[in-house]
């Protein structure tokens, strides 16, 4: 039981620290900028070693079947984290990101699923390759990049990160169920994105 606890937890710690990275893009107005500060998320969720569902489902490939009940608990813990975060910002004097929240939100929900669903695949590519290069890198210097580089790239490229946009649907306080249906097409996007990857570096790239 505590083992799946301390899933949890690590979890809702992720979803923090990338809704923390979610409110630096938020307050900057150059997208650039403002992609190369979000990447602190990432980078602490690395250095931390927490429970952040995309960093983690591509290697779903070379665990046994329990992993899946981890990856649902870590992604549970995600939306915790990412719900709390933004609905205490919505307490504070931070009422423009809400704004800016809510136009990125209309932007994702009026776009088709199968649109959703192909962006989340190139963003869990993108992310399988970050994380997994960070673990496995010997380049000191070429981990680091690779999480600034991935996450800049994600986001300037607009693909859909199902964590990120727990955070900016919860900002924006906009939940409905074709917000959790569009959640969803992300998570599976990326997952399949992550596998995909995943599957290349587990039989070519040893």
């Amino acid at each position: 039981m505590k083992k799946y606890l301390d899933f949890l937890i690590k979890g809702i710690y992720a979803g923090i620290l990338i809704s923390i990275g979610g409110i630096a893009y938020l307050a900057i107005e150059n997208k650039i900028t403002g992609s190369f500060i979000f990447s602190f998320g990432l980078l602490t969720v690395c250095m931390y070693s927490f429970n952040l569902f995309t960093g983690k489902v591509g290697y779903i490939l070379i665990n046994k079947i329990n992993y899946l009940l981890e990856l649902l608990i870590s992604l549970i813990g995600n939306f915790l984290g990412t719900f709390i975060v933004g609905n205490l910002i919505r307490l504070t004097r931070f009422s423009n990101y809400i704004e800016i929240a809510k136009n990125i939100v209309d932007v994702k929900l009026n776009d088709s699923i199968l649109s959703i669903f192909i962006l989340a695949i190139f963003c869990g590519m993108i992310m399988y390759i970050a994380v997994n290069n960070y673990k496995k890198g010997k380049d000191v210097i070429g981990k680091y990049i690779t999480i600034f580089m991935g996450v800049m790239a994600f986001i300037l490229c607009g693909f859909e990160h199902c964590v990120a946009n727990m955070f900016y649907f919860s900002i924006a306080g906009i939940f409905s169920f074709k917000v959790f249906d569009y959640l969803l097409v992300m998570v599976l996007g990326n997952s399949l994105g992550s596998i995909i990857i995943a599957f290349y570096d587990n039989k070519y790239n040893k």
